[in-house]
């Protein structure tokens, strides 16, 4: 039954919150199969030849690098993990004295492991 002014009234405000409430059950489970059909971002640091992959850029950073002596020191037979490398500079050092001066990692080793003349 209609009042004046075309609003429902009695049963129909009823239906009308029913209805409501309906919708807003089927837009929550559209959202929420949104969000799990689509696949999560990848949050691990993609590292190429010591230097990690930046919107398809190479960005030269420790993290990476220190990825990189580990790979090269386990080629050389050793060991080493990239965790054990980043967390301890002792061991970094360890490796570098070690591995040092293959060309791919020299300059990463320079750094724990000076060589040459100090400025004065």
């Amino acid at each position: 039954m209609r009042v004046s002014g075309g609003y429902p009234r009695g049963n129909g405000l009823e239906e009308l919150a029913m209805m409501t409430k309906y919708q807003a059950t089927i837009y929550l489970l559209i959202a929420c199969a949104s969000v799990t059909i689509t696949q999560p971002a990848s949050a691990r640091i993609k590292c190429s030849k010591g230097f990690q992959v930046v919107d398809g850029n190479l960005l030269s950073t420790p993290y990476c690098q220190d990825e990189l002596v580990a790979q090269v020191a386990q080629q050389y037979g050793m060991h080493a993990s990239p965790d054990r490398i980043r967390n301890n500079p002792n061991f970094k050092r360890y490796i570098c004295r070690f591995v040092g001066q293959d060309i791919r990692i020299k300059e990463t080793c320079e750094e724990v492991n000076p060589s040459g003349r100090a400025n004065f």
